[in-house]
């Protein structure tokens, strides 16, 4: 076994122990493996990387905010990434047939990337984003996708598709289902109204809060419509799992075409969805790539193979999903 591969094992075995203690840090957002940083350069040692929205001098943060130069026997190396945020915003415009990386969104949001074409059944998808095509969990199936997306000037008269199925974004919490506590909630509710109180009552249930994929589908309302071949890119070859140090490229809707590389695998992370914090796990970073506009963009390796779909960053990382996980969950094939 090599160096490499015993360090990932055992830092694979000791990261979801750690999880919990280090996101209780302060200014710690995300964690995952990938190689250190000295003076902006990757040294070759994996390391176990711990991304801060600020950096700050060791005399500013308390004993337990200290990230050890060690954590149970794995390196670590703290990185400045600032806060993460789903990239939904900021042209790729009106396409015929719709390409991967031009604009299109549910009608109810600004605008995303058109990731991939895939099939099931001989029946061809568009593959985006939950919060591209669903409007974070706010949308239902039949509902209409817009080619382009409505800040970039798409109307009811540019229907392309209709959503047919998304993973649901888990916040934390959902709407309570316990009959008791319903209510519980309604007689207290009931009580305040009698005493003049303006405050109620919401029974919510808690959830797990660990989301593995950002993602969405939509059916083409005619073949026609789309095309498989990706904008400044032209048809993918296959599909591959990502891999520290894979040099990566993306076409999206707001920055086109651009390679980056990837920094970081198996990571937990925390991403705001306007303001409301979502954690992902079992993610990947990349370098910076990626503006508001992209999420939903597919990721690919520089022999046009699929590795992940993209959905949020910041200004020093792009975040993406494994493309295989979300082919596997939806039951699709790519289209070539």
């Amino acid at each position: 076994m090599t160096t490499q591969t015993a360090f990932l094992t055992q830092a694979r075995a000791m990261y979801q122990q750690l999880i919990p203690e280090l996101f209780g840090r302060r200014n710690v957002i995300g964690v995952g493996i990938g190689y250190k940083n000295s003076e902006g350069q990757a040294t070759g040692e994996l390391s176990l990387i711990i991304s801060v929205t600020q950096k700050l001098p060791i005399e500013q943060l308390s004993a337990q905010d200290v990230i050890p130069k060690f954590l149970n026997g794995l390196l670590t190396d703290v990185v400045e990434t600032g806060r993460f945020r789903a990239f939904a915003n900021d042209p790729r415009i009106r396409r015929r047939p719709a390409q991967p990386g031009s604009s299109i969104g549910h009608y109810a949001i600004t605008a995303g990337t058109l990731g991939l074409l895939v099939q099931r059944d001989g029946v061809p998808y568009i593959l985006s984003n939950n919060h591209v095509l669903a409007n974070s969990n706010h949308a239902q199936a039949g509902d209409s996708i817009y080619q382009p997306g409505p800040t970039d000037g798409g109307t009811a008269q540019d229907v392309i598709a209709t959503l047919a199925d998304f993973e649901p974004l888990d916040f934390g919490q959902k709407a309570g289902e316990c009959n008791i506590a319903n209510t519980l909630a309604t007689w207290l509710n009931t009580l305040a109204k009698w005493t003049g109180s303006s405050h109620r009552l919401e029974t919510v249930r808690v959830t797990p809060g660990d989301n593995g994929m950002d993602a969405a589908l939509a059916r083409s309302l005619a073949p026609d419509l789309v095309t498989s071949a990706l904008l400044d890119v032209g048809p993918l070859t296959g599909v591959a799992e990502p891999q520290l140090g894979m040099a990566v490229q993306k076409v999206g809707r707001t920055t086109g075409l651009t390679q980056g590389v990837v920094t970081q695998i198996d990571v937990t992370v925390n991403v705001d969805y306007s303001g409301r914090s979502v954690r992902f796990v079992n993610q990947v970073f990349a370098s910076p790539m990626s503006a508001p506009g992209d999420s939903g963009a597919a990721i690919m390796d520089m022999q046009r193979r699929a590795v992940g779909l993209l959905f949020g960053g910041s200004d020093r990382a792009t975040i993406f999903t494994p493309i295989q996980r979300i082919l596997e969950r939806f039951d699709v094939t790519l289209m070539h």
